[in-house]
């Protein structure tokens, strides 16, 4: 019996790895994460859109997800096209990635009114002055082991600048 256990997680958690490592990784680790986000500003002023800033990491499985899912569904994908700058925001606190990336995270955290207090991915909407407009906690998007199409557009449609201008 407790090899059958041991064997049944051993294949549960292979099958949840190769998922994860099948999903494009997003994040570009090496771009300095506050002047990405002072290029998308620069850019979504002169588009007259706003930025969402994916906040999260190719270490987080559902930021992967949310990734992939938002690339492959074409209502959501051409919301987001129409009025926003899309980024993903590489976050990483930890220690082994030296100093310097430990005090982008911690300015990147303050700069986005801390929004890695609701978990990974986190998406924080900012007005084309660059100004944190709204954060959203990616858990109420949640359907499943993926996302709601209808939550997803709800959050999306609800912090478009027309609709924030009204």
């Amino acid at each position: 019996m407790k090899k059958t256990l041991t064997l049944l997680y051993a294949i549960l958690f292979s099958g949840i790895l190769q998922a994860q490592t099948e999903l494009k990784k997003v994040y570009d680790e090496q771009i300095n994460p506050l002047e990405q986000i002072d290029q998308a500003v620069a850019k979504a002023k002169t588009e007259n859109k706003f930025v969402i800033c994916q906040v999260g990491g190719n270490w987080c499985p559902w930021c992967l997800r949310f990734a992939d899912f938002i690339e492959k569904d074409t209502t959501i994908s051409k919301v987001i096209d129409e009025n926003f700058v899309y980024i993903h925001v590489n976050y990483n606190p930890r220690k082994q990635a030296g100093e310097e990336q430990i005090r982008q995270a911690a300015a990147l955290m303050q700069r986005l009114n801390n929004p890695a207090r609701f978990g990974f991915p986190v998406f924080v909407v900012l007005n084309q002055e660059g100004r944190p407009i709204h954060i959203q906690d990616s858990s109420f998007l949640e359907e499943g082991n993926g996302y709601s199409q209808e939550k997803v557009l709800r959050f999306f449609q609800s912090w478009t600048p027309r609709v924030c201008s009204m």
